[in-house]
């Protein structure tokens, strides 16, 4: 196993592992030993074609793994890589879920699209550590059934917590809620002054849910949503992350909402 004891320099790292997720989304599995907080990200390098960042998709209490959606350059390059393929990874970057400050607490998740990986890593810990952890409910919502990631964990999740799934656009197939994510949260099972919620999916999915979630009592201090930003060198130094005072790279991903609510370029 491979220990990154350098953040600022690229690990050779194998592939062992390649998971079919949806039509356009792959999970990577490597064999890597590394101390990372969950929410955190890395940045993942195909040699000869560049190097892109990825949220962290597992616990550390389980194997490493991200979750790629095929979108451009590098990660059409990645989902041509199978087992036994080398890659390089540096990292781990940001700032990731204050796990002590939920422990204790009832955690609502929100998630949409490729958005649920950074979840599945906190779901695992939570899972993990049952007895630190209240309740916990998931809303998860994608385009189309086809687009939901991890399909094969829910039914695993649902013996332990309330998992409640929408798509946009069903299909005859689809047994389960219609309609965007926030359609969900009538449903919401959770005492707003007891639970943290916790948001990662697009920013317009997110900008909602922020919304809704004021509207149904829950705090400024008790909404954490993790940023999309172009994190380029993960350092905080390149700018292309900047928003308002912050570097996502360095400063979030994850951030409270009540630290950057006032950022007209938030969303």
């Amino acid at each position: 196993m491979y220990a990154l004891k350098n953040v600022y320099l690229p690990k050779q790292v194998k592939i062992t592992e390649v998971i079919d997720e949806t039509p356009d989304v792959k999970t990577f599995v490597f064999d890597l030993d590394m101390d990372y907080l969950h929410g955190q990200f890395v940045e993942v390098s195909v040699f000869g074609v560049g190097e892109m960042p990825i949220s962290i998709g597992t616990s550390p209490t389980r194997n490493f793994a991200v979750s790629v959606k095929k979108v451009g350059k590098v990660s059409s390059a990645l989902h041509n890589l199978k087992p036994g393929d080398i890659v390089g990874i540096r990292g781990p970057y940001g700032k990731g879920f204050p796990i002590k400050e939920l422990e204790g607490h009832d955690l609502l998740l929100v998630g949409g699209g490729i958005g649920l990986p950074p979840l599945r890593a906190l779901i695992e810990y939570v899972l993990d550590n049952k007895d630190n952890f209240g309740r916990m409910q998931l809303l998860y919502g994608a385009r189309t059934p086809k687009d939901l990631v991890y399909k094969y964990l829910f039914p695993k999740w649902r013996k332990e917590f309330d998992v409640l799934l929408t798509v946009d656009y069903a299909d005859e197939t689809w047994l389960e809620y219609e309609g965007v994510v926030t359609k969900l949260f009538p449903k919401i099972c959770m005492d707003p002054k007891k639970t943290y919620a916790v948001i990662v999916g697009p920013p317009i999915m997110i900008k909602y849910a922020v919304l809704g979630l004021v509207d149904a009592g829950f705090s400024d201090d008790r909404i954490l949503i993790s940023l999309e930003r172009m994190m380029k060198c993960g350092l905080g130094t390149c700018g292309h992350c900047n928003i308002g005072k912050y570097y996502v790279c360095k400063d979030g991903p994850v951030f409270k909402y009540s630290q950057v609510k006032d950022i007209p370029e938030l969303f």
